[in-house]
């Protein structure tokens, strides 16, 4: 579940690091009123879960409260668009925080490391970009450390991390507090990313968390009960937002290839057959263990919400699963909505035959296997 700018500095606000001044708000109203009580320049942010807002139009300096108006006005309610979010996002709110004056800017990270199975504390001189575009442009500019699970960030190891990104020993004085306060709120919040990008030298000396990023595991919501308040706001797109209502596992890959599958390696095998056979993916949608008919139906409609889906693909393989149970619930869809685009069924195990007897006389296409399966609807769709 991502967080917005504003709830990721208020994290790191809470943990004792310092963030600028400024209030989240969705007229342009509320925003000369910021602008006003702050009584100077200010900076109107979109709060959307994408990269390249600044360049999409999201990001505007304002000197004055009406100026501050403005820039929201030209925010709210326009769909921001940006090379690493091509479909682009609606900007509902917007940040109105004080300017500050950047002297230079860094970047600090944690995540996972799956390899190591560890969090990996990761920093940089280079900030302001993305951390993939710093590892392309300046590999050599990134130091990583893996942190010890029962030590926890040491102090050595937060200095071995900037020294080795090639800090200074000033600015490795100013920055290891940073550090040690983004581990604590990422641990605290059981986040699997906090992001400081970037993080600002003034030209005063101060070291401000100019934006943040951070990115909690759905695993432990159930902990976070204040963190969950936000997890309708969480989804970057409209149709995994609804995903997550109806609690169904979609993720929204960008192709005209919808596929359905039971059990997340399935699917992901699914995805690799279509890409393999020339096709794109339109999304990776799972309907996990035991599904029955009517969550079938809702995958469907999920699947169809995307207007670029040219094709559907279903690779089920029964286990808990019940193929009879599948084809029902693509009947209830055929039955019920209007689908114009192939459909490509493979079944296998429990309850397959059943499955496929249902299924005979309509226009959905069988297939015996994953492979042919991807085949066939990657033709189909052209």
């Amino acid at each position: 579940m991502k967080l917005h700018e504003y709830q990721a500095k208020q994290i790191l606000h809470d943990v004792g690091l310092p963030v600028p001044q400024g209030e989240v708000v969705s007229s342009p109203e509320g925003a000369r009123a910021i602008a006003e009580r702050l009584g100077k320049p200010v900076v109107v942010k979109a709060q959307v879960h994408m990269g390249g807002r600044g360049k999409a139009g999201g990001i505007k300096r304002a000197d004055t409260p009406e100026e501050a108006a403005q820039a929201a006005r030209d925010i709210l309610g326009k769909r921001l668009v940006s090379p690493q979010n091509p479909q682009g996002m609606v900007a509902e709110k917007v940040l109105v925080e004080e300017t500050i004056a950047i002297e230079r800017e860094f970047y600090i990270g944690i995540t996972v490391d799956r390899t190591s199975q560890r969090n990996a504390l990761m920093v940089s001189q280079y900030g302001g970009m993305d951390i993939e575009e710093i590892a392309a442009t300046h590999p050599d500019a990134i130091a990583t450390v893996m942190i010890d699970p029962f030590l926890g960030l040491t102090d050595y190891k937060a200095r071995e991390a900037l020294y080795g990104a090639g800090f200074d020993t000033e600015l490795v004085r100013k920055l290891t507090p940073i550090l040690h306060g983004l581990y604590r709120a990422y641990m605290a919040c059981d986040a699997n990313l906090a992001e400081i990008n970037p993080c600002a030298l003034t030209t005063d000396g101060q070291v401000v968390v100019a934006d943040a990023k951070i990115t909690i595991d759905d695993n432990a919501l159930f902990r976070q009960r204040r963190l969950a308040a936000y997890q309708e706001e969480s989804a970057e797109d409209p149709i995994e937002a609804e995903a997550q209502r109806r609690g169904i596992a979609y993720v929204r890959l960008g192709g005209n290839i919808g596929i359905i599958g039971n059990g997340a390696g399935l699917v992901m095998c699914t995805v690799d057959e279509v890409a393999r056979a020339g096709g794109k993916p339109a999304n990776f949608l799972d309907i996990g263990g035991g599904a029955k008919a009517d969550h079938v139906r809702n995958a469907v409609e999920l699947v169809l919400m995307d207007p670029n889906v040219k094709g559907l693909l279903f690779n089920i393989f029964g286990g808990i699963t019940r193929g009879d149970e599948v084809a029902r619930g693509i009947l209830d869809a055929l039955q019920t909505m209007t689908i114009n685009i192939p459909i490509v069924v493979r079944l296998a195990g429990t309850h397959a035959e059943e499955g496929l007897a249902l299924l005979q006389g309509t226009p959905l296409i069988p297939a015996e296997t994953m492979q042919d399966a991807a085949r066939r609807i990657v033709e189909l769709v052209g």
